[in-house]
This record gives C-alpha cells, sequence and structure tokens, in this order.
C-alpha cells in the first residue's frame, strides 16, 4: 500500500532528468552550431592576415611563410577542428595586430564593461517602465494613459546615436556634469563606475523603456479584467495591492522573454554608445579588431557574445516554470 502511494511521487523525477538530459544536448548542439557559424564567417573575412601582420611591400616567401605558420593554408575543417579545441580550454588564440596579446586577455578585460551596461540599463529601464506601465494601465484610455503612450512614442522615435548625442550636448558640453571619454572599473571604484556609467546606461535604457512599457502596460491591461481580479477588487482590496500582487505577476511572462533577450543582444549591440562615450567594451573591440583584420579577436568576441545570446536565452526558458505554475504543472 505504501509502494502503491509513493510511485506517482517517484514517477515524475525520470521524466524530469530526461527532460534536463534533452534541454543539456539541445543546448550543446545549438552551441556547436553557433561556433562553427562564428569560424566560417571570420574566416571569410576580407583581408590576408598576413599583411595585417607584416604590412606592405614584403616579398610574396615572407607572407607565405607567416600563412603557414599561422595553419591559414590548411583545410578549413580542420582549421575549425584545432580553434575550437583550443576555444574549449580557454585559449582563443593570440592577437595578429601589434601589440600582440592573448585573445582571452582582451575578451576579459571587454566583456564585463558590456555586461555592466546592458545589466544596468535594463535595471534602469524597469526600473522606469514597470510604474508607468502600472499608471497607465490602471486608467486605460485616460489622460494619464495618453500622456505615457505619447511619452514612449516620442522616446522609440529617437535613435540611440541621437539620444546619446543629446545627452552630451546638454549634460557634458553644456552644463559638464559628467565626462565625456571617460571609464573607471568597477573594480577601482564603485561611486566612480556608477558616475561615469550613468550617460552610457541611459542612453542604452531610453532604448529599452518604450518596448517594456508598452509590453506591460498592454498585459496589464489584459489581467485586470480578469474574474481574479475582479473579485479582488470587490473585496476592497486597495489598488496597489491588486497592481502589485494580483495583477503584475501574470503580466510579466511576455516582459520576462523581452528582458531576457535584451539582456543578451545588448552585450554585442551597444558599439554606438560605445564609440560614443569611448568605453573599452566588446562593441569598440569587434569593431576596431575588424577594422584592422584582426581575425582571432573577431573570431573570440563574436563567439563569446553568440555563446552568451543562446545561454541567457536557454536560462529564460527555464524561468518559465519558476514563474508560471501552469507550465510546471505539465512539465511534471
Amino acid at each position: 500500500m505504501v509502494n502503491d502511494v509513493e510511485a506517482p511521487r517517484r514517477a515524475p523525477r525520470p521524466k524530469r532528468a530526461r527532460r534536463a538530459a534533452g534541454k543539456a544536448a539541445q543546448l550543446l548542439a545549438v552551441l556547436l552550431i553557433v561556433s562553427f557559424g562564428t569560424f566560417m564567417l571570420s574566416a571569410l573575412l576580407p583581408g590576408d592576415p598576413a599583411v595585417a601582420i607584416l604590412g606592405e611591400g614584403h616579398p610574396p616567401e615572407a607572407y607565405e611563410q607567416v600563412r603557414q605558420e599561422l595553419g591559414l593554408n590548411d583545410p578549413l575543417l580542420s582549421r575549425y577542428v584545432e580553434w575550437l579545441s583550443s576555444v574549449v580550454r580557454g585559449d582563443f588564440g593570440t592577437s595578429l595586430i601589434p601589440p600582440q596579446s592573448a585573445v582571452s586577455s582582451r575578451l576579459a578585460s571587454a566583456f564585463p564593461v558590456s555586461l555592466q551596461l546592458a545589466v544596468m540599463a535594463l535595471i534602469l529601464a524597469l526600473v522606469i517602465s514597470i510604474p508607468l506601465a502600472m499608471v497607465s494601465a490602471y486608467r486605460a484610455g485616460g489622460v494619464v494613459d495618453r500622456i505615457v503612450s505619447a511619452i514612449t512614442f516620442g522616446i522609440l522615435s529617437v535613435p540611440s546615436f541621437v539620444a546619446g548625442l543629446l545627452l552630451i550636448a546638454i549634460a557634458v558640453n553644456q552644463f559638464e556634469l559628467f565626462p565625456r571619454a571617460h571609464w573607471v572599473r568597477l573594480t577601482d571604484s564603485v561611486p566612480d563606475n556608477l558616475y561615469h556609467a550613468f550617460l552610457p546606461v541611459l542612453t542604452i535604457a531610453l532604448l529599452e523603456i518604450p518596448t517594456f512599457t508598452r509590453l506591460l502596460r498592454s498585459d496589464l491591461v489584459n489581467t485586470l479584467q480578469e474574474d481574479f481580479v475582479l473579485a479582488s477588487r470587490a473585496k476592497g482590496m486597495p489598488s496597489w495591492r491588486i497592481m502589485l500582487f494580483d495583477a503584475f505577476r501574470p503580466s510579466s511572462y511576455s516582459i520576462i522573454t523581452v528582458v531576457g533577450l535584451a539582456l543578451a543582444s545588448l552585450i554585442g549591440s551597444t558599439v554606438i554608445v560605445e564609440t560614443l562615450f569611448s568605453l573599452p567594451g566588446m562593441g569598440s573591440l569587434v569593431v576596431h579588431a575588424a577594422g584592422q583584420g584582426d581575425l582571432p579577436i573577431v573570431q573570440g568576441a563574436v563567439l563569446v557574445i553568440a555563446v552568451t545570446y543562446v545561454v541567457i536565452n536557454t536560462a529564460v526558458d527555464a524561468a518559465y516554470s519558476i514563474v508560471d505554475p501552469r507550465i510546471r504543472r505539465a512539465q511534471n
């Protein structure tokens, strides 16, 4: 009798284990495809790495010797296998352009900058978007809703480089409140880092605020019409409590996806902002390396950005089962 009762409780464990193994295998397959695509795209970039290393005016034998040392004459597939085996060990190679240095060290220096900008921008965008969406959804179609819609539409119509230039013109050139081309590492000084990061973070956040506000506002409007919300109102519960505890969580599923994908994409798409403010992030690193034909840095940076995107996307899918109990019950 005890075994009959316990059997249903133990049954889901193998199912969850198989599902986890399947997800892991799927993730590895996607990462393998991403690595191959990254290598192929980088390998097909125009330009000759031998010329980038030696410069113009050398005899053909010198260029051929460099190609031989770099393995550029080997078949493409064997070059990919050798490159991937080195990457798995954490060795991304050495940059081709002097001063030559380990690609891994360049990536380790640039990635935290872009990651910090992306995370801080998303946090700032959420801090602004969530209250705006709640106020707008609570009186949908009212004056506040129309004002918020007009503001978000106006922000959405401004390109990122225009927003950055406006912030520089006002906060840097006009009032001299912030420096333009300076960066302090978070490990060196937290206050100075936050101070120098504010304008770039605000520039990036302005791109996400309209999307977050509109998406969450739309979901909140639909949720506020649900029976359980109407029942809470009938019981006389305060509006702020209904909005925070009853309506917000069921309305947050869509924005979780958008935030996760935005975090992954912003790490590699902050090129304009990093260029405007002269920040040593991944975007600036890729653009500078591609302009010089520094193939190992381009390959390593693009791979890191792509892997980050895939991993964060997988984490967002896993977060659904935590946030939405319906998905958790379906999986069990």
